[in-house]
């Protein structure tokens, strides 16, 4: 029986390109902006999918401008028997396909373009505490090892850090299992 794998879609907005645009005169090509609020980012997002530990599964990324519904189908895999994300993620769509193969669809309703009702309001809040447990794996990849900005040029050479930094998030995160009660390596 597979274990009830509960996914967390999440994207690091914040993440922007070291390199000086006026040094060379234009920004990183594969970098794009968008705005978010009244602020102008430049840069990429990493998108994640995890199971209920915060253990990551699935990355991927884009730049800033792409729209994070895009890429729902890259973070699933065929186990989900839940879904949950943020609201930025919200797509009749995906919700229609995934009730037709059976997944509960636990993604944050949007209150476009009328306000969410009472009810609607304490199902999304009930959601996010489900997803809450999570954001531990995006804490130590971007406050503990500092992985806020990108590195690199270019999207393929920063996503090949990110592999790295989430697969080293997933050890950290489960190095108490990994251990032994003696503090030896359980091998």
């Amino acid at each position: 029986m597979p274990l009830e794998l509960i996914l967390r879609i999440h994207f690091m907005q914040n993440w922007f390109n070291l390199s000086d645009p006026a040094a060379e005169g234009k920004r990183d090509p594969e970098m794009h902006q968008t705005k978010k609020g009244k602020d102008w980012h430049c840069g990429m997002k990493a998108h994640v999918g995890t199971d209920k530990r915060g253990i990551v599964h699935s990355l991927t990324t884009t730049d800033a401008n792409m729209h994070d519904s895009t890429q729902m189908a890259q973070l699933l895999h065929s186990d989900e028997r839940e879904v949950f994300g943020d609201q930025a993620y919200w797509n009749e769509f995906h919700r229609q396909d995934a009730l037709a193969r059976g997944i509960r669809y636990r993604i944050n309703r949007r209150s476009l373009p009328r306000p969410l009702s009472p009810y609607q309001r304490w199902i999304n809040r009930r959601r996010s505490a489900v997803r809450a447990r999570v954001e531990h794996v995006l804490h130590v990849v971007k406050r503990l090892w500092g992985f806020a900005k990108a590195r690199y040029r270019g999207l393929a050479n920063n996503m090949a850090r990110l592999y790295t930094a989430f697969a080293l998030a997933n050890l950290y995160l489960l190095r108490r299992r990994l251990l032994s009660p003696q503090g030896t390596c359980a091998w």
